[in-house]
């Protein structure tokens, strides 16, 4: 069954574009496991829009640039805040259940924002937005959703039938069929790449276990820039637990006066770092953790609310309570351990206004861009906001100029006649751990251009092992995201080397000092 446009990845960006292509385009959507595996499902805060009468977009766009520590571009800024609202309305028209008080949305206040200006639906937003989403799509008959689709690089003029082209026109994915193993070529006019972050290139992360850079290193290897990738931002509090993994406690516990504890002394340290103590933004709040626990040689700090009253905390926090109560943590009365771990890609592809990457016929939207919104450090809850802004500007963009989209060629079919099925699983989990402890010690909250250069030593002799590899044995799901992962770590290598300051998540002891003017890394491939 052909169709007009392929959408890669089901999380707010991805849903988002479908729902607006299929009011006049066939499309198919494709999601590596299941339709509610990718971070979506997971955002715990909200969204952030203006909406408050004490409140202005010029507010809103003020604490972004801050957050961003001057590497934003204001004109993307300028389009995502003003466009909030309308997102916002729209949810709420797809049935998203959002807190009210009242007649009004209630509204919750984050770190780094001068007003509650934080939509939510409790402290699972994201959850509650996903299946908002989720079922709109489902029911539209123009959107095709196929889970357990892991793509493996995108179709480009070079896969063309009758004849080779390095136009870099893509014309959709290859894809693995993960229940029959094979590879699948799904073509259409245009695509829009969704597919989330790379934090998993770190042995801490509270991304999801899919979220291995995917779009960011196809689109790389398809020709595209990318932009800002040393920007990684780390969540200064996920819940420290040997058995649960990625459980995040969200900012908002620090919003309503949340205090973070050394434990060994009990001492409140935030004030000492910063003059607005918790609600600093999250680079400062991550670097305190972290020095904390490095200078003690702790395993973790502790997040406190126990002073608020039991009720306030059990109504603002439903579900980090109940979960928390499940491992014999009580937060209404004790402490939370908590250590910061990989949240947000602020880099990625590098897209205009539009959603238009470097390739005709590619778009992107979501995690995987670098549209310009965020800057050297991501303002709390502009994340899923991005989502849905430019999904529709994707959207929008390619039913205005569907004239002009040929359809696809006839293309080559997946080749697998040179290669075995692998008799040694062993490397990839190897190769794995291996890039998430290393980028975790050398690429990670505090940088020096040795450990820099260290990393890029390890992602070198890696990258010739895993090349051999992927060209002998058949495609897995893991041989994928081991790739994609490599080629990831390697562009935030190249990167944070290339930046020779400390800007917003980006800090070096080599280079402590801010430049005068705010530049973004650029790769071009």
């Amino acid at each position: 069954m052909s169709h007009d446009v392929i959408v890669v990845g089901s999380g707010a960006a991805g849903l988002t574009a479908a729902l607006a292509l299929a009011e006049k385009l066939k499309v198919l959507v494709l999601a590596k496991g299941e339709l509610t595996g990718g971070s979506t499902s997971w955002a715990q805060g909200g969204i952030a829009a203006v909406l408050d009468a004490g409140d202005t977009f010029d507010n809103h766009i003020r604490d972004t640039m801050v957050a961003g520590a001057g590497l934003n571009r204001r004109e993307t800024v300028e389009f995502v805040i003003e466009r909030a609202p309308h997102a916002i309305d729209r949810l709420v028209q797809l049935g998203v259940p959002f807190n009210t008080e009242g007649e009004h949305l209630h509204l919750t206040r984050e770190g780094g924002h001068s007003h509650r200006r934080i939509v939510h639906v409790n402290d699972a937003t994201g959850w509650a937005v996903e299946q908002a989403l989720l079922r709109a799509a489902e029911a539209n008959p123009n959107i095709t959703l196929l889970p357990s689709r892991a793509c493996i690089d995108l179709i480009t003029g070079r896969h063309e039938a009758e004849r080779y082209s390095g136009s870099g026109r893509v014309w959709g994915v290859y894809a693995l069929d993960q229940e029959t193993g094979q590879v699948e070529a799904h073509t259409a006019r245009a695509t829009i790449l969704a597919t989330g972050g790379a934090g998993r290139v770190y042995q801490f992360s509270t991304a999801p276990r899919g979220a291995t850079g995917d779009g960011i290193a196809m689109a790389w290897r398809a020709g595209c820039r990318v932009s800002n990738m040393e920007m990684m931002q780390f969540h200064p509090t996920c819940l420290y637990n040997l058995d649960v993994k990625n459980f995040l406690i969200t900012e908002a516990v620090r919003g309503e006066g949340g205090h973070l504890l050394n434990p060994r002394t009990g001492h409140r340290y935030m004030p000492d770092y910063d003059e607005r103590a918790e609600l600093a933004p999250r680079d400062i709040v991550a670097r305190a953790n972290d020095s904390e626990i490095k200078r003690d040689g702790l395993d973790y700090v502790h997040l406190d609310i126990s002073h608020q009253p039991p009720e306030f905390v059990r109504e603002h926090f439903p579900n980090i309570h109940e979960k928390l109560l499940g491992l014999g943590i009580d937060m209404t009365r004790q402490p939370i351990p908590v250590v910061p771990a990989q949240h947000y890609t602020c880099g990625g592809i590098l897209i205009d206004l539009n959603g238009r990457t470097d390739l005709p016929g590619l778009y992107a939207a979501g995690e995987c861009t670098e549209s310009g919104l965020h800057g050297a450090n991501r303002l709390a809850s502009n994340s899923l906001l991005e989502c849905f802004v430019f999904g529709e500007a994707a959207a929008a963009d390619i039913l205005a100029r569907w004239d002009q989209f040929d359809a696809p060629p006839a293309v080559r079919g997946w080749d697998e006649s040179r290669v075995t099925d692998s008799d040694e699983e062993v490397v990839i989990k190897q190769n794995w751990t291996e890039i998430r402890r290393f980028m975790w010690n050398y690429v990670g909250i505090v940088r020096t251009t040795k450990r820099l250069e260290r990393a890029a030593h390890r992602i070198d002799l890696l990258t010739g092992e895993v090349e051999d590899y992927y060209g002998h044995f058949r495609v897995s799901t893991d041989l994928i995201e081991l790739r994609n992962l490599l080629q990831c770590a390697q562009l935030i290598v190249r990167s944070a080397l290339q930046r020779k300051e400390s800007r917003g998540l980006h800090y070096t002891l080599d280079y402590p000092e801010l430049l005068s003017g705010a530049q973004d890394t650029v790769l071009v491939p």
